[in-house]
């Protein structure tokens, strides 16, 4: 059915009526006293938070709005979303230096905010979570050198893995991810405003709204074993934070050592989960160091074609030559998710990357074992970023790399 467009356009610069935002409250000690995130555009009434629900997939809706698919004034029926495990509430949720960058309670919006949305607030989840079977080859075909065998809980018979898992939607406190960039709020508002092309001026003119829902990807949060253990300090955990690589996570390009990484830090969180711990794998929506794929693929190029050919001493430098930046994926933000989880502690910590390890360290959360990558696991073409990432100081039990390991790396064909 055709809609009718509205008659009058609202301006989102200044409030409409100052005083039908609904308290929110960062931070307080429980839900009640912190108030839902409300960014419906549904709901100009009761706003207060800049952007809008679904992030990056906010323009999708918006085309659905103008073509009819959608209607306007659409509110969801949370009826049987609850989540199926639960999360929380854990003390880093009451602190508001620890989680700046997600909402920690946005997969209970229907149960702790349902006095709210009785009175037609339109609060809306940004956290859902829900249990699955995943599958990937290379556990079964590893399995003579893991030593992974099936014990009916968490890995079956077939070869899946029994996994609860989490989708998470980016909500950043302003004040908060400003003060773990070290500057200063005003700062942040002004770039965030002048670099999306003025797309959201309550940046500018509602310092009164401290609330900013980014329309970029969001977390993918994948837990192996019983979750209820998170937070007894007896038990042991393993992690991987990864970020995006599309081309090796989903296609198996052999240019890096994602994929392989990736399947070797599931490997390491069924162990521990099979041993009794808990096993974490935190996929980020950072395509290409949160610069894009067109980014990276003209990276690609630029490395093959450089006089030389690809080489790890100019690995880094190639990228910059082309972003203007070596890397974008402020893994500040990172430890977010693990705060969430109420995780205070790392046992077997399973990345080489020494920007994820510093985060992580610096919010307070202590990082035991640090497992490298196997280098059997490294595929052939990938030498010249493992090469390249050594001697950048990134973790390895090896240390820095020789000059012949740099010149051996060096010979080694880039994938088209």
């Amino acid at each position: 059915m055709e809609q009718a467009a509205p008659r009058h356009i609202r301006l989102t610069s200044h409030p409409s009526t100052g005083r039908g935002s609904v308290p929110l409250a960062w931070g307080a000690v429980n839900a009640k006293m912190r108030g839902p995130v409300v960014a419906s555009p549904a709901d100009p009434v009761h706003r207060n938070a800049i952007g809008s629900y679904s992030g990056a997939y906010a323009v999708y809706r918006a085309l659905a709005v103008a073509t009819g698919a959608l209607a306007r004034d659409h509110r969801p029926d949370l009826t049987d979303t609850a989540p199926v495990a639960l999360v929380g509430p854990h003390p880093q949720w009451a602190d508001p230096q620890k989680i700046v960058s997600l909402d920690p309670y946005g997969h209970l919006v229907g149960e702790v905010f349902a006095d709210a949305i009785g009175r037609g607030v339109d609060a809306r989840p940004t956290i859902a979570i829900t249990r699955a079977r995943i599958s990937l080859p290379e556990i079964g075909a590893r399995a003579p050198l893991t030593g992974l065998k099936p014990d009916g809980g968490v890995l079956l018979d077939s070869g899946e893995i029994r996994v609860t898992k989490a989708a998470i939607d980016p909500v950043w406190y302003l004040p908060g991810v400003a003060a773990r960039f070290g500057i200063a709020e005003h700062q942040l508002r002004r770039t965030l405003f002048e670099e999306t092309g003025g797309m959201f001026p309550e940046l500018i003119t509602r310092p009164d709204l401290q609330v900013f829902l980014p329309p970029i990807g969001g977390t993918t949060v994948y837990l192996f074993g019983d979750i209820e253990r998170l937070g007894d300090p007896r038990r042991v955990i393993a992690c991987r934070v990864h970020d995006e690589c599309n081309g090796s996570d989903v296609f198996g390009s052999d240019i890096c050592t994602c994929r392989p990484y990736l399947v070797h830090g599931v490997e390491v969180c069924v162990e521990t989960a099979q041993q009794g711990g808990v096993g974490i794998v935190v996929y980020n929506r950072k395509e290409g160091r949160a610069l894009g794929e067109v980014t990276k693929f003209l990276v690609y190029n630029a490395r093959k074609r450089q006089q030389g050919g690809d080489r790890a001493d100019t690995y880094f430098r190639r990228t910059e030559c082309v972003a203007g930046v070596q890397d974008m994926r402020v893994q500040e933000l990172m430890p977010d998710v693990v705060h969430w989880l109420g995780v205070s502690r790392i046992d077997r910590w399973v990345s080489m990357s020494n920007m994820k390890h510093g985060a992580l360290t610096a919010q307070g959360i202590a990082i035991g074992e640090q497992v490298a990558i196997p280098p059997g696991l490294v595929p052939p073409d990938a030498g010249v970023e493992i090469a390249a990432k050594r001697a950048a100081g990134y973790f390895s039990p090896s240390g820095i790399p020789s000059t012949a390991e740099l010149g051996l790396a060096a010979g080694r064909r880039l994938d088209e």
